[in-house]
């Protein structure tokens, strides 16, 4: 997710990407047993709140501002607005360990405003790499089927929804093994493909 182009400073920091990608994909771990119908207890809610928080919050906006002090915008912006989407998947879930529910009809509006971010953001990351597109993507479907599952209050789309946070974390584990582990082995260990769009050139260039 890194934006570097000829005449800008060096980073204030290492690339902060992996961190937030291991975070994310721990948080989709803990989230996965509930998904899937399991820990449907006071202690599994109170369990995957902690690792949402910690993870899926801590380490997406640690690694948003750290993006943001390195002049990344897009990394920036969605590792820390996701991270404070995990903030409120940690509090939704210490809520159900003690018996409360959010309020279905704000929920459902804010994943629709949150789903047409991410489709535009999407967009948006088909210039950095094909592997990121489908990451995003992924996201999209996630909000799809919370949106849809909101409108048409259906629980069919419980199990589509387990295996695209499953699916979520395997992409996102790849990206950050990719950039971690291909530079040490001096070999592309984890393969990353290339961008799916190509930017317009300025006219006249």
């Amino acid at each position: 997710m890194s934006q570097s182009t000829v005449g800008t400073p060096a980073p204030v920091f290492a690339e902060p990407t992996p961190l937030g990608l291991i975070g994310l994909a721990l948080g989709c771990a803990a989230l996965t047993p509930i998904a899937f119908g399991a820990s449907l207890t006071p202690a599994g809610f109170r369990t995957a709140a902690m690792f949402c928080l910690l993870f899926g919050c801590g380490c997406q906006m640690l690694a948003g501002l750290m993006c943001f002090a390195n002049k990344n915008v897009f990394g920036g912006t969605l590792f820390t607005a996701f991270a404070f989407n995990w903030l409120l998947n940690s509090w939704t879930l210490d809520l159900l360990a003690q018996g409360t529910v959010l309020d279905h009809t704000v929920v459902l509006a804010t994943d629709v405003a949150a789903l047409v971010i991410f489709i535009v953001m999407t967009y948006g990351f088909g210039f950095f790499s094909k592997l990121l597109f489908i990451f995003l993507v992924d996201i999209d479907l996630i909000y799809i089927c919370r949106v849809g599952r909101g409108v048409f209050e259906v629980r069919f789309l419980d199990l589509p929804l387990a295996i695209l946070t499953v699916a979520l974390a395997v992409v996102s584990l790849w990206i950050a093994f990719a950039m971690l582990i291909n530079p040490v082995a001096g070999r592309t260990v984890f393969p990353v493909s290339g961008p799916l769009f190509t930017p317009r050139k300025p006219s006249g260039s």
